[in-house]
């Protein structure tokens, strides 16, 4: 299990490749790749805070469900912070397991929660000036599938 919240930029190829290196264990292995959107074209950056220590041990408790769940051989978490600018990667979740569903999946069920709990706040820089992204419905719907 991997869980990393960090300011630096990641190769999500080399990431993604490190991951599942000499694992002759699974059969699939899916990934999720979150870019920060410009929406309405004038995004000048996006700044993710979040609380050090609290935040990873939130995103490590709900990785060690979806492990439990779905049976995965491993998972992968990193999850940026600070002044991204658009089109940079915020978030990258790869799950590994033996077979596709369970991989997809769990991969899913880490990305609802992600989306929704854990505890990042995003603030949007535009030309008019900063506001604060709230929560969306749907993202809270979603959370009811599981």
């Amino acid at each position: 299990m991997i869980i990393r919240v960090q300011s630096d930029p990641f190769d999500v190829g080399a990431t993604l490749n490190s991951f599942a290196q000499d694992r002759r264990d699974i059969g699939a292995v899916v990934s999720f790749t979150g870019v920060v959107r410009d929406t309405q074209d004038d995004l000048h950056e996006m700044q993710i805070e979040h609380y050090p220590g609290m935040t990873e041990s939130a995103i490590k408790t709900i990785a060690q469900d979806a492990v439990s769940r779905w049976r995965l051989a491993d998972i992968l978490v990193i999850h940026r912070y600070g002044n991204l600018k658009p089109g940079a990667p915020i978030m990258m979740v790869a799950t590994a397991a033996a077979h596709r569903v369970a991989a997809f999946e769990a991969a899913d069920f880490m990305m609802d929660y992600l989306k929704s709990r854990a505890p990042f706040w995003k603030k949007e820089i535009t030309q008019a000036g900063a506001s604060w992204v709230a929560s969306k419905d749907a993202d809270e719907d979603a959370l009811k599938r599981w």
